[in-house]
């Protein structure tokens, strides 16, 4: 078995601002998922040329239906937007973004169609954030899963919504999966140990830090894991965010956290090493691991050795 991992990397300019390349689906590649290596010598594989422009916080999913792959990501640029439509504000970002995923398709992990952007919010939703998914066997289809504000509570904290698809083009009404009493939540990340669904979040306040909560259900009710909150003590408030996390072969859970507490290349994620999500005793484990850069918002794949070698030897990027 083999990995990759699709992400974006914040490049800045000597101003300090973002330049658009950083904003782009990048690819890293695995063995092991310890040692990771850049591909297209660390540059975008693909380019977002439409709505904002820009794409981070991505997800990859191999459908099981028709054996294609499919990239979603958040339709924002903070090189061009920040300073353009947005003036400036998180606020209006949050309030008035995109209510689009950008979205890529490929039958072999080298050959992608050009963006597309689909449509799953309205005027009731603000900015679609950080797409998820996650294959439901009880339903056999597909959870997408993302955070955004709501009309519901004047746009104030942000809940996880989810939406049902089988096919990738059609899905169904959003629906509320999660929403914190008392804080927003973002971030959403669902995965399945011995028939039971463990949700990462990043928690904004109450504790500023990542959570995880369990049910037995894709898609709720979902409740808190004490125990993990001490694996997080260790770390700042408010600097981690984007949980994605990945099953080894040796069985243990690898969970990447995003550090964004610093400017420019100390960014990226940080490894926690735990022997089961039931257990929840994570614990950091830099020096296991290497990046070629800082590798930020992504999510991890499962591949072939051949498909390794596929996008490996691919040139025409």
């Amino acid at each position: 078995m083999a990995y990759l991992f699709v992400h974006f990397r914040e490049t800045p300019a000597p101003s300090g601002s973002l330049t658009p390349d950083g904003e782009q689906v990048y690819f890293g590649l695995s063995r092991d998922g310890f040692s990771w290596e850049a591909v297209n010598g660390g540059r975008p594989v693909l380019w977002a040329y439409y709505g904002d422009r820009g794409a981070r916080d991505f997800t990859i999913v191999r459908s099981r239906g028709n054996q294609k792959f499919y990239i979603f990501a958040t339709d924002l640029s903070l090189a061009y937007g920040m300073r353009n439509q947005y003036h400036g504000s998180w606020a209006e970002i949050g309030r008035h973004g995109s209510k689009c995923f950008s979205v890529w398709e490929s039958e072999n992990l080298v050959d992608w169609t050009e963006q597309k952007l689909l449509k799953l919010g309205n005027e009731d939703f603000g900015c679609l954030w950080a797409p998820d998914f996650f294959y439901d066997r009880e339903s056999d289809d597909y959870i997408l899963h993302w955070s955004s504000s709501h009309r519901n509570n004047e746009f104030g904290a942000k809940g996880i919504y989810y939406s049902r698809t089988k096919d990738f083009a059609h899905f169904t009404k959003p629906r509320l999966l999660y929403q914190k009493e008392d804080s927003g939540v973002i971030d959403s990340a669902i995965y399945e140990e011995d028939r039971t669904f463990y949700l990462f979040l990043k928690s904004e306040d109450h504790p500023a830090n990542i959570i995880l909560l369990r049910s037995e259900h894709a898609v709720g009710p979902y409740h808190r894991v004490e125990s993990f909150d001490k694996s997080m003590e260790v770390l700042q408030a408010g600097q981690y965010e984007a949980p994605t996390a990945v099953r080894l072969e040796d069985g243990r859970w690898c969970l990447f956290l995003d550090y964004y507490g610093v400017r420019g290349a100390g960014q990226g994620y940080v490894p926690f090493i735990a022997q089961s999500l039931e257990e929840a005793k994570f614990v950091r484990s830099d020096r296991e691991f290497h990046f070629p850069y800082g590798f930020k918002h992504g999510t991890i794949l499962p591949i072939t050795e051949e498909e390794y070698h596929r996008i490996q030897d691919h040139r025409s990027w």
